[in-house]
């Protein structure tokens, strides 16, 4: 059976209101999130789990607050002595702009998505801006888009969950490890979502949900999903992982 080693690699950076990620929790604390491209090694094929930002902000601040260097794409996969041309499989958790800028310099990539997602980018609903379909037209046009439906195996040892949490589309990415089957969520959220402070359990309150979702009830409901099934979560936008090469699958 294939086991894989997680890679985090930061390509973009947001800096908001925390409630973002933690639905009614942390309003007015500015947080910043890094945006991460994953490498997922393992087996003969060369897999990112998303592909971040075209032009990231390089700060000095930006990567003082996450503790750890902004990447553009290149110099990102370089460290890994990769090329976008190099990439065999991108899977996506959703279409959001920050998520998949990049996807056009993979050329030689299938690119994984669920279908809502791609209903999504082509007619948003006004309320959600992040689509922007200029990202994925090129991809589309060369016949690299392989679309999900529901819950897949992609490859031995990976496969995507329907987690329609964030957005319709969203795709959990389950990853088996030598320490058992991680999971990079497919909903933006943070460690705090899993494992809230305890004025938000004295509220019986098992998990916080993603500060933005397509239903509050359902998305929280996912989250307990995905706890129960994985071994190691991996919150899709998780600062302290900007501060290691590798995901640490014991200590999550």
């Amino acid at each position: 059976m294939s086991q894989y080693k997680i890679h985090p690699i930061v390509m973009g950076t947001k800096i908001f209101d925390k409630s973002m990620m933690t639905y009614q929790y942390g309003n007015g604390e500015t947080y910043t999130i890094p945006i991460y491209c994953w490498y997922i090694e393992g087996g003969n094929q060369k897999i990112l789990v998303d592909t971040g930002e075209m032009h990231p902000i390089q700060s000095e601040g930006r990567e003082k607050s996450l503790g750890g260097k902004i990447y553009k794409f290149e110099e990102g996969l370089a460290r890994w002595n990769l090329t976008p041309e190099d990439i065999d499989v991108v899977i996506h958790t959703h279409l959001h702009n920050d998520h998949c800028e990049n996807d056009y310099k993979c050329v030689n990539a299938d690119i994984y998505v669920h279908e809502k997602e791609l209903e999504s980018i082509h007619d948003p609903h006004p309320l959600d801006f992040r689509y922007l379909e200029d990202y994925i037209e090129d991809v589309e046009e060369n016949g690299q888009i392989r679309t999900v439906s529901g819950d897949q195996e992609i490859l031995p040892g990976i496969q995507v969950i329907h987690t329609p949490a964030h957005t319709e589309g969203g795709l959990t990415v389950m990853i088996d490890t030598a320490q058992g089957k991680a999971a990079i969520t497919g909903f933006c959220v943070i460690e705090e979502n899993f494992n809230p402070p305890k004025e938000i359990k004295a509220m019986e309150m098992e998990v916080i949900p993603p500060g933005t979702h397509v239903n509050v009830y359902d998305a929280y409901n996912i989250m307990l999903k995905i706890k129960e099934q994985a071994d190691i979560l991996i919150p899709l936008h998780e600062p302290r992982f900007a501060q290691t090469d590798t995901v640490d699958l014991q200590g999550g």
